[in-house]
């Protein structure tokens, strides 16, 4: 039967002030020698074990094991035995709800006989172990529980309020030890944690080889944190399930062990939040106990990964030891996996950049042969008379190779355009008249028309197309038909390439105005407006192409007819 410890002890009425000093002093080196051992350590679990041992001696009891509060699933874990088995220490049920929930309240509570508890599991424990004698203390620090202490004797035995007492204090003490342990252990971690996220920071921001960032994660996890590996499994877009992307420290045959997108702990990670297991052995969010058990698993901490508050996958730190793994430590791993996931939405973005631009190249690579196919020259210019582009046939009619001509001022080109020629009528804002030029005499004699167009942006010039076209061969009866059937062929030609090339070219500015949305960093914003500016300007060349194709014929000198597009 369970007693709360409120009630006066048995005591020997023979008992003599003397023996009372002994008693005193003897308790007093107890608890001089248990201070000593806690002064003596900053690593709590170092602390724990040695309480468990000291006290079984120094209380003369059989056994002595602390219990650790996991405040994830309100549950006590084991800290440190000595004295049991560890199939009694495995047991499913530690004792009886009564007993924890006066613990606690901050009581502690004394079971003369185990044999006599309600719960049968506990006494089926306590018998095959041999215990008879319980006393449950709770281990408090600033008035919080943070875990229980038991000792436990094999025949019964009867503890005075000078015995409780005692015990009492020392777990006040090792309340203490074991907080300000943790704390010191978290100052260390927090040293670990933040040098970690340096170094992986750092890489993510000096590769886009997201192979290797995936795979330096994993191992930084599990270093930091001490565990025994780490594994990081994206979602795959397609079927919806769980992929693995990287490991570390496990082995194959346990990463091959099955799908786990239906897990509990998974589900629970893929909804956003951190779960944080103890015994993996026997949680009902594991689905592989066995295979974990093979392992070597104990505990595991698993993460979501996220990229732009999407969860994409989940980060898990496997220990090999049992492990409560404290907020500290769940905060490096949330913050690692934050990493890993702009890691992956910067190569991503790098991936659309590349594609875009290799979309862009070929669009103009495609566009510039068509312009070099056509039979004209043509010419490009901005609104500061400087040459932005010159097709093979201009090149050729003036003698000069393309770097000669492109950003030199169209006035300096030694060119027979006329004086008052369509671009400047373009550029001074008149109306475009064409210009009809005769060269050479006699059978030498040729005839040039010389016509411009204006390319707007948002109501502004950007720039003018030249196009100079020998109309010799209209001049002449015999060749007008072949020339104008070459040149309705050339201009169809080049509508239809025109209407071909604004499909992908306006597909390629689409995802370049979606994708700038997404795009934080100042500098690749600013890389994606040149290639909106470009696709821009590519379309409004291919939209005058578009506007060119087709001819009219009208009046010129006497009988004879000039083309006008």
């Amino acid at each position: 039967m369970t007693t709360e410890l409120s009630t006066q002890p048995v005591m020997s009425r023979e008992s003599s002030a003397d023996s009372d000093l002994d008693r005193d002093r003897r308790f007093l080196g107890v608890y001089q020698k248990v201070s000593r051992l806690v002064s003596m350590s900053l690593d709590h679990q170092e602390v724990m074990e040695t309480i468990v041992r000291s006290l079984t001696e120094l209380l003369t009891v059989d056994a002595c094991t602390i219990r650790l509060l996991d405040h994830s699933t309100r549950s006590f874990v084991l800290g440190a035995a000595h004295g049991v088995s560890l199939n009694y220490l495995s047991r499913e049920v530690i004792d009886t709800e009564d007993t924890l929930t006066q613990v606690r309240s901050g009581t502690p509570v004394y079971s003369a006989n185990a044999a006599e508890e309600s719960c049968p599991q506990f006494r089926q424990a306590a018998a095959q172990e041999g215990i008879k004698s319980i006393l449950t203390v709770p281990i408090l620090y600033k008035e919080e529980l943070i875990g229980i202490m038991r000792l436990l004797t094999r025949k019964t035995r009867q503890f005075t309020d000078a015995e409780i007492g005692l015990v009492v204090g020392l777990s006040e003490q090792i309340g203490v030890a074991i907080s300000h342990g943790r704390m010191f252990k978290e100052m260390e971690d927090r040293l670990v944690f933040l040098n970690g996220i340096y170094e992986i920071s750092t890489l993510v921001n000096s590769t886009l080889d997201i192979d290797h960032i995936f795979n330096v994660v994993v191992e930084r996890a599990a270093v930091s944190l001490g565990a025994k590996g780490c594994t990081l499994r994206l979602i795959n877009s397609e079927s919806g399930l769980l992929e693995l992307a990287a490991s570390y420290g496990v082995s194959a045959s346990y990463l091959h062990r099955g799908e786990v997108s239906h897990e509990r702990n998974i589900q629970v990670v893929l909804n956003g939040e951190p779960v944080a297991i103890y015994d993996v052995r026997r949680d009902p969010r594991i689905e592989y106990h066995e295979q974990m058990t093979t392992e070597g698993i104990c505990s595991l901490l698993a993460v979501p990964v996220k990229v732009n508050d999407e969860v994409i996958g989940a980060l898990r730190i496997l220990s090999d030891r049992p492990r409560i793994f404290t907020d500290s430590a769940i905060r490096f791993a949330v913050t690692l996996a934050e990493v890993g996931g702009a890691a992956i939405r910067k190569a991503r973005s790098y991936q659309k950049i590349t594609r875009l631009m290799r979309q862009v190249q070929g669009h103009e690579a495609f566009l510039a042969s068509i312009i070099d196919s056509l039979q004209h020259q043509l010419l490009v210019i901005d609104p500061n008379r400087r040459v932005v582009l010159a097709n093979r046939v201009y090149l050729e009619a003036i003698g000069k190779e393309e770097k000669e001509v492109l950003g030199r001022p169209y006035t300096e080109l030694d060119s027979i355009a006329p004086e008052d020629s369509p671009v400047e009528q373009v550029l001074q804002g008149r109306e475009m008249n064409p210009c009809l030029q005769t060269l050479g005499k006699d059978e030498s004699q040729r005839w040039l028309e010389w016509t411009a167009f204006p390319i707007y942006d948002e109501g502004d010039l950007s720039y003018v197309i030249e196009i100079v076209r020998d109309v010799t061969s209209e001049h002449l009866l015999a060749e007008e038909r072949l020339q104008s059937g070459k040149l309705q062929a050339i201009l169809s030609l080049a509508g239809t390439v025109a209407h071909e090339v604004n499909s992908p070219l306006f597909a390629a500015l689409g995802t370049a105005e979606l994708l700038v949305e997404e795009l934080r960093l100042p500098e690749e914003r600013e890389e994606l407006g040149v290639i909106i500016r470009n696709l821009k300007q590519i379309g409004e060349l291919t939209g005058k192409m578009v506007s060119m194709t087709g001819f009219t014929d009208q009046k010129y000198v006497g009988e004879r007819k000039i083309l006008s597009f």
